[in-house]
């Protein structure tokens, strides 16, 4: 056995003698080990494994192992680069020759700084040392590539609000907001257009009366894009802006054991009622969807354009470094029937690869390789050539995709909202469907992506790191590349007899007039393979006092209430009804059931979910989040973790724990003044 030093990592490599008899499977080389703190010599759990520029990899569970297994015929006698990753801790590479069965590789992370100071710095600017505390949140932290952007982010604010007072846990987020917030005005410290970034206003849905407005009704949405983005402003010490935060995209990032479909429905559908955490008598409703998970070598063939943005905006390492990191990671996963071309627009839009099958990865690799910012942002030119391209290698019952990866800067050419979704909305009933990829910060036009994506039967995405790339592109590529229900609508029927009011938690900007349920020439959202859909309802039962605002109408001059249906008498909370079509149907189809109240034990899944509406309410300060604190947060979140392979909720709660810290700066900030 031999040592070998690569930075701060540290490789064992040994060869089995006597090696298990070798199965029919390809997979007969197997890395495994451990990352460890190189300090302390603690695990890392969470950490992100991989073998540079493949698929392959894995993340450490909680004694901060990792094991995973790739094709021999691959593998055999190459020199390969291993690389951990963990936010709050610098990258570490190990070279390694493969030559035996098993490689047994140990990485070792040092901690490096985030978004949080290593001093406190007091009013006569005396510097104390790191607390424990302190030292355990940077531990805690994922997603290392997040280190270059909120350590770069950091030293710009530095040079520009100078000695604001910081608080122990070195967050100046009160400060900043108080004036000195780098949205505020233009600052020649900060880059250019810094503060451009958009986001549509969203009205929190109130409580409505069941007895004057019994139906609600709405398109479901799988965009996971503002999770993504509010991670981004919390590990850069910053509460995001209210408008950034919609709670049902923070609900569906995360995975639920929602069971498989059944029959001939796309989806399964499953209901749930407890206790509404934040008000207790009030009771919550939880309805989810969950469509089949569909095995990468059973997709339909794909056809797709790579629309990159290339514009001169896309220059900083989270921009266009990082997209050309991402379709690296896609591209791995193309098969030979698949096809790929890529179109960039700057100031014009060009064809950089025209359609290519998808083994031919060296030469789609080679096209990525060259590319470059710079110029400014004809987008509509680029949208236009990227469905021209589609349209001439258009596959028959294949998924037809134009895939955009952007920060959302168009400001050349076709640039009106209005005009780019008719051009979108055209081109997805002629059978080409549009995803979002957003990167980037500064100038995010998160508004206009969302509604791009929406209108072009796809989904939004704000990629913010390599991981967050896998997790989109790899993990989730069935549901990001295929289609299996469009036009996705709920209508829920509450129950007069049983319900006083209700509001529906997020999807303000999916909201349905009750008319639109039955409509088929409606557009709604789409779903795709292995999708989940969660919606969550808080109501407020019959016979409770509650000081929450209903609202309703005076009564009506020309008619009475109806007299209640039978049915109202009975166990039911309310009813929902979900219509969908086929990905190539027009005309749609009907699924309904009743929802059952009842005194069980909450599941994780419905407590995780909760805990994930109720953060979302505090980072918009709700007027509905109760008596709630990030504290009961984090406690719902810890205690509904379930098995958590990916590490995901994980990593919600070091969110919630850092959203907790930049409180507590603010409020002594606040005490201070």
């Amino acid at each position: 056995m031999r040592k070998i030093l690569v930075g701060s990592v540290v490789v064992l490599l040994s060869a089995f003698s006597a090696t298990p008899a070798r199965g029919p499977s390809a997979f007969d080389i197997v890395f495994t080990g451990r990352v460890v703190d190189a300090g302390s010599g603690e695990s890392l759990r969470g950490a992100q494994v991989t073998i540079e520029a493949t698929r392959y990899g894995a993340l450490t569970d909680a004694d901060g192992r990792y094991r995973f297994a790739v094709p021999a015929a691959e593998f055999r006698n190459r020199e390969v680069v291993l690389v951990a990753t963990l936010l709050g801790y610098g990258r570490a590479e190990a070279t390694v020759r493969v030559t035996a069965d098993t490689i047994r590789t140990e990485l070792r992370l040092r901690a490096t700084a985030i978004a949080f100071d290593a001093v406190t710095v007091t009013d006569a600017a005396q510097p104390k040392a790191e607390d424990a505390s302190m030292q355990s949140a940077r531990r805690q932290v994922e997603y290392q590539r997040r280190r270059v952007e909120a350590e770069a982010a950091r030293r710009r604010l530095t040079a520009s609000i100078g000695s604001v007072p910081v608080s122990p846990m070195g967050f100046r987020s009160a400060a900043l907001r108080a004036g000195a917030a780098p949205h505020a005005a233009p600052n020649p410290n900060l880059p250019p257009g810094w503060n451009t970034e958009s986001y549509d206003l969203i009205e929190e849905n109130p409580f409505l009366a069941a007895a004057r407005n019994p139906l609600s009704t709405f398109s479901i949405d799988v965009d996971r894009a503002s999770y993504g983005n509010i991670r981004r402003f919390l590990l850069d010490g910053r509460r995001p802006p209210k408008d950034a935060v919609r709670i049902e995209e923070m609900i569906n990032y995360f995975p639920y054991a929602y069971p498989e479909p059944k029959g001939d429905a796309p989806f399964s559908i499953t209901t749930e009622v407890a206790s509404a955490p934040w008000r207790p008598a009030h009771r919550l409703v939880r309805i989810g969807l969950h469509t089949e998970d569909v095995a990468l070598e059973e997709l339909p063939p794909s056809n797709l354009v790579f629309l990159l943005d290339v514009s001169g905006s896309m220059r900083p390492a989270n921009k266009l470094p990082l997209v050309k990191q991402s379709m690296r990671l896609l591209v791995n996963e193309l098969r030979p029937q698949d096809r790929v071309a890529i179109v960039v627009y700057a100031g014009a839009a060009g064809l950089v690869l025209p359609s290519t099958p998808g083994d031919e990865k060296m030469k789609i690799m080679d096209a990525i390789d060259r590319l470059e910012a710079g110029g400014s942002t004809a987008g509509g030119a680029g949208i236009r050539l990227a469905y021209d391209v589609a349209r001439r290698n258009h596959i028959e019952g294949g998924n037809n995709r134009v895939i955009l990866a952007t920060d959302g800067d168009f400001n050349i050419g076709v640039s009106s909202d209005a005009e780019m979704v008719r051009l979108i909305e055209e081109k997805r009933r002629q059978g080409t469907f549009l995803t979002v990829l957003g990167f980037g910060t500064g100038n995010l036009k998160d508004s206009k992506m969302e509604k791009l994506a929406d209108h072009g039967n796809g989904n939004y995405a704000y990629i913010d790191n390599e991981l967050e790339a896998r997790k989109v592109l790899v993990s989730e590529m069935g549901g990001t590349l295929l289609t299996v229900a469009k036009d996705v609508k709920l209508q829920v029927e509450f129950n007069p007899a049983r319900v006083l009011a209700y509001r529906l938690i997020g999807y303000e900007n999916r909201l349905l007039a009750a008319e639109d349920f039955n409509d088929d020439t409606k557009d709604a959202g789409e779903l795709g393979a292995g999708h989940s859909v969660t919606a969550l309802y808080e109501v407020i039962p019959v016979g409770i006092e509650t000081d929450v605002e209903i609202r309703g109408v005076d009564s009506l001059r020309y008619q009475t209430p109806t007299r209640p249906a039978p049915a109202a008498g009975g166990e039911e909370l309310a009813y929902v009804k979900i219509r969908y079509k086929t990905p190539t149907g027009t005309k749609s189809r009907l699924l309904e059931r009743p929802i059952l109240d009842g005194d069980d034990e909450p599941s994780a899944d419905f407590t995780f979910a909760a805990a994930v509406a109720g953060f979302g309410m505090l980072l918009r300060d709700s007027e509905y989040s109760g008596a709630l604190t990030t504290d009961d947060v984090i406690a719902m979140a810890r205690g509904a973790l379930g098995p958590d392979v990916e590490g995901y909720r994980a990593e919600f709660v070091r969110l919630a724990e850092l959203f907790r810290d930049i409180e507590r700066g603010e409020a002594e900030i606040a005490a201070r003044q």
